[in-house]
């Protein structure tokens, strides 16, 4: 007997198909989405017309090369414990990794939570310099670490400030025709933080239809679903299939934090390039826990490789149109931060869809 979530992914599936009579092109923006698209076996689902493209969601595969690269010279200085989440320690700078440089004595620590990183500042000789890597999802996080640090009266503690705004990154995407997407699916965990507010200007600006979606196969249906809905009615709006965690308003608590630490700048995106208002960046009361503002190291000139992350990360091309994928660059070998992030769309075809 056919199991009750089953039947309902079978029902969805088949509205979809009622809804799909031309080519369709769907980007859903977060990392989690694209793993579990492709972990589930939605893509193969739906009506091959209906084209799921995988878009700048991935904090670590967005994160410049200029900026891997500081990170690595960073380490090579003995006064300094480098503490960072897992997946950026295989990301390939231009002539090293972290992983490389921890093998050669660099000391760097993964963490798991920013507050962990606090757990090594007993060492007053060095600095302790969280790599802050995220979106709206882990800067508050981070925030609430260096509160933390300014209530103990930590002095040997600092965050790289490498943090990325949804947002900005839509309203480019969005405005280039020749990407032509249809639709987009918003992040669950970004819009649990910001609300749905912040992503109006898709709709007013660009009438694109828009769906806040959860994480599971039947929220992946059904945030499709609405968005289909959308097309096929000329309605566009900001729906918000992932009601049990999402509303309007957000996670104002959190927006506070953050917006006490830190305050909006520009940002380079890997793939994107510099965006205005697109990263954060310490607040004047809070500059002192800019790594930046205690060391000014020189990094190597960057050489380009033939992987196409970048084109990948806008939905120009999905994996297996690059030419190295699961050939030269494989979870083993990774050539890009595509393959090596969890939430990264390569990782995720290598995986579950070859």
């Amino acid at each position: 007997m056919i199991k009750t979530v089953e039947q309902e992914a079978v029902k969805l599936i088949d509205k979809i198909n009622k809804l799909v009579t031309r080519p369709i092109n769907l980007m859903e923006v977060c990392g989690t989405h694209t793993n579990a698209i492709s972990a589930s076996g939605v893509r193969h689902s739906i009506p091959k017309k209906l084209k799921l493209l995988s878009g700048p969601g991935c904090p670590v595969c967005v994160t410049a090369q200029k900026d891997i690269d500081w990170v690595i010279s960073l380490a090579q200085t003995e006064k300094v414990v480098i503490t960072t989440f897992g997946d950026l320690m295989r990301v390939p700078g231009t002539e090293s990794t972290l992983e490389k440089e921890k093998a050669q004595g660099a000391d760097i620590r993964v963490v798991y939570s920013p507050l962990d990183a606090l757990k090594f500042v007993e060492n007053k000789s060095k600095l302790v310099v969280l790599i802050g890597v995220g979106f709206e999802t882990t800067a508050p996080t981070i925030a609430g670490a260096v509160l933390k640090a300014k209530e103990r009266k930590i002095k040997n503690f600092v965050v790289l400030p490498l943090f990325k705004l949804i947002p900005p990154a839509l309203r480019v995407i969005a405005s280039q025709p020749k990407l032509n997407i249809d639709g987009f699916i918003l992040p669950g965990h970004v819009s649990t933080i910001i609300g749905s507010e912040p992503y109006k200007f898709l709709v007013k600006e660009y009438q694109k239809p828009c769906s806040i979606t959860g994480f599971d196969p039947l929220d992946i249906l059904q945030g499709i679903l609405l968005i289909l809905k959308q097309i096929k009615t000329h309605t566009p709006e900001i729906a918000i299939q992932y009601k049990r965690s999402v509303d309007k308003q957000g996670n104002l608590q959190a927006q506070k934090i953050m917006n006490d630490v830190f305050k909006i700048t520009d940002a380079e995106w890997r793939g994107l390039g510099t965006i205005k208002n697109s990263g954060l960046k310490f607040s004047g009361k809070y500059k002192n826990f800019d790594v930046r503002n205690h060391f000014n190291v020189k990094t190597p000139k960057s050489k380009p490789t033939a992987c196409r992350c970048g084109d990948i990360l806008l939905g120009l091309i999905i994996p297996p149109q690059c030419k190295l994928f699961a050939k030269t660059c494989s979870p083993s070998n990774p050539i890009g931060p595509c393959m090596i992030s969890t939430e990264g769309a390569c990782a995720a075809f290598y995986k579950y869809e070859r």
